[in-house]
């Protein structure tokens, strides 16, 4: 973790020092890793969201002249969605590619005739990891995730979909920690106070999804070895309810399962 996050009486205080202190040590992992690949710069998926918009605050700091901003639609993208992509294009004084996937995705849907819902959902985090590689490699570039802490342990992320990147500069934050390091970037108010929405559905939010707040996940990240403590501030079922997604997507986190080697 990155130790930003403090409890003082059970209330979190984010330690502003430290913020910035990561902060120089994702930059440096991120231009490190670019000279490492002989890559020209870095490729970010713009969902509207506080974790991409906050890579990619980071990302352009880094490379101001080589950061790649892509907004992909699917169906449709809200006109709040819209409005806050606008303002983070304002705010760094960029405009973003804008690949639209709408054809491509009912294209898949009506050849494949899929009926599970998630199934369906998850074509599109799919679809953008191939748009973003495609563009990535059309610009000698690599390609950033929008995982944070809480989404890695969690596995709240798709296999191979959002889940498939070169590098993931934000897996150490929590949600929290997210939203106090975008406030210190430029990141908009608006994106900065949305609820978190992987964007699967219409209407969907994170928290109703997984029946636990991020504030309480955030919570048992920092305080994963001291069981004595958990038990006081979450209730048995939330701890239930985390410990059980962390085991079941633990294929998630893991590289891909090979048998043995025959000796």
């Amino acid at each position: 973790m990155s130790k930003i996050t403090k409890y003082i009486n059970n209330q979190v205080v984010y330690d502003e020092q430290k913020a910035y202190q990561y902060l120089t040590v994702i930059q440096k992992f991120l231009k490190d890793k670019v000279k490492e690949a002989k890559a020209d710069g870095v490729v970010v998926g713009i969902s509207s969201g506080i974790d991409s918009s906050l890579v990619y605050a980071i990302a352009k700091s880094v490379f101001p002249n080589s950061t790649t901003g892509v907004v992909m639609p699917v169906i449709s993208m809200t006109d709040t969605d819209l409005s806050h992509i606008k303002e983070l294009e304002t705010s760094f004084n960029d405009q973003f590619l804008r690949v639209d996937l709408t054809e491509t995705f009912n294209a898949i849907t009506n050849s494949l005739q899929v009926k599970n819902h998630l199934a369906i959902a998850n074509i599109k985090p799919r679809l953008r990891m191939t748009t973003l590689y495609a563009i990535a490699q059309e610009r000698n570039s690599l390609v950033l995730g929008t995982d944070n802490a809480d989404e890695v342990f969690i596995g709240y992320f798709t296999k191979f979909g959002d889940g498939g990147a070169d590098l993931l500069p934000i897996c150490n934050l929590t949600k929290g920690e997210v939203k106090f390091l975008a406030s210190l970037l430029n990141v908009p108010n608006s994106i900065l106070n949305k609820k978190p929405s992987a964007g699967l559905w219409e209407g969907q939010t994170d928290e109703d999804e997984l029946g636990f707040s991020y504030s309480d996940l955030d919570f048992y990240l920092n305080h994963i070895d001291q069981r004595e403590v958990l038990d006081q501030k979450l209730s048995q079922d939330t701890i239930a309810k985390i410990e059980h997604k962390h085991k079941i997507t633990q294929h998630k986190r893991d590289a891909i399962y090979k048998p043995d080697i025959v000796k």
